[in-house]
Formats: C-alpha cells, sequence, structure tokens
C-alpha cells in the first residue's frame, strides 16, 4: 500500500478538488450539481449561480423554477435543486447560515449524504475525509484494495489502508489516475505506473 500511495504521489504532485469555490456553502452546492455531471460543466455554471444566490437564505428561498432553471444544463435539476433548496433550508435553520464542520452534522442536512459531506469536510476546512465516487470505487476493486461495491463500505475499507492525515489526498489521486489511465472501459493498463501492484492487471490487458 505504501508503494501504491508513494506512486500517486510522485504522479499527482498538484492534486486538488477540480470545482471551482471560495466558500464551503459554494462547494457543497458545486458538489450536488457534480452529480451524473463534469467538473468543467459545473464550473461554467456556478459563478452564475452564485452571483443570483449569494448565500443559503437565497438558495433556501429560491423560486424552484429559476433554480432548477439556472442548473439545469447539469442534468438532474428538479432532483439537484431540491437537495440544494432544503439542504440550505436546515444550514439557516440549524446553522445560522453557515456550513456544519462535522460529518454527523453535515449528512444530517437535507440531500447531503456521506460523498458530498467528505468534500466539503476535506476541501473547505481541511478535516480528512475519504471521498468515494464512480473512480474511486472502480480503483479501490482493480487495486484489490477491497472487493466492496458499496460506497460507505468501500470509504470504510479504506480507512485503516490510507494515512489519515492523506485521506482527500488519495481520493483525488484516484479520481485523477481514473480519468488519465484506469478509465472504465480501456485502462491504459501497459502504461500504467501503478502495473506492478495491480493484482488485475493481467485481467485487463487480456481484456
Amino acid at each position: 500500500m505504501n508503494a501504491i500511495l508513494e506512486q500517486l504521489r510522485e504522479l499527482y504532485p498538484d492534486a486538488r478538488c477540480a470545482l471551482d469555490f471560495r466558500t464551503p456553502l459554494q462547494l457543497l452546492v458545486a458538489t450536488i450539481l457534480s452529480a451524473q455531471c463534469t467538473d468543467a460543466r459545473v464550473n461554467k455554471v456556478t459563478p452564475g449561480l452564485f452571483a443570483t444566490y449569494p448565500d443559503a437564505a437565497a438558495f433556501a428561498a429560491a423560486e424552484p423554477a429559476g433554480l432548477e432553471a439556472a442548473i439545469h444544463s447539469t442534468g438532474f435539476f428538479r432532483n439537484k435543486a431540491k437537495a440544494i433548496r432544503e439542504a440550505c433550508a436546515d444550514i439557516v435553520l440549524k446553522h445560522g447560515g453557515e456550513v456544519p464542520r462535522t460529518l454527523g452534522e453535515l449528512t444530517a442536512l437535507r440531500g447531503v449524504g456521506r460523498k458530498t459531506a467528505n468534500v466539503v469536510l476535506g476541501n473547505a476546512y481541511g478535516v480528512p475525509g475519504l471521498v468515494v465516487d464512480t473512480h474511486v470505487t472502480r480503483l479501490a476493486n482493480r487495486l484489490g484494495l477491497t472487493n466492496e461495491t458499496d460506497a460507505v463500505k468501500i470509504e470504510f475499507a479504506l480507512m485503516p489502508l490510507v494515512p489519515r492525515g492523506s485521506w482527500t489526498l488519495f481520493s483525488h489521486w484516484l479520481i485523477l489516475h481514473g480519468r488519465a489511465v484506469c478509465n472504465a472501459r480501456k485502462p491504459l493498463c501497459s502504461a500504467c505506473p501503478l502495473a506492478p501492484h495491480c493484482p488485475r492487471v493481467g485481467v485487463s490487458l487480456s481484456a
């Protein structure tokens, strides 16, 4: 595992969150929008969105149709608009308009799951969190780190394997590697620096 971590650190020394944000609230909203959508698309939508809705109270009070129109291009806009409005209403009502700083408080917000909570904790507050998306799920399984397929079970399986201080970076590393090399359909196994540590590389090469 140490060899994998060091190799990833060398490959992606500038790894960071790909979503543009200036506040924890902006990151929370951007992360909700990023579900089934590219970060690049979200980053095109959020500048105007945050200008229109500058704080949690504004999002909570937003007319559904107006918010849906503003985020339409990110897909699943009705569900996302509902999640944003409800989460922000909870933030206003229960936290004085400030995004909470603990996993328990974040996941208690309507529309916020562990993945979104860990993104906010790790990237806005500097609190280590393992973000398990489709890339992390795929690579964790291919590298033999876990056989679990459920995101929460994968998160808990990875916790003892990765030093806590590297949880946030580890997620970024796997996401970047999943996009650049270990993609879903045609992984570039012959060019992968992690190949010596990958128990399934032979399967991928013969596929």
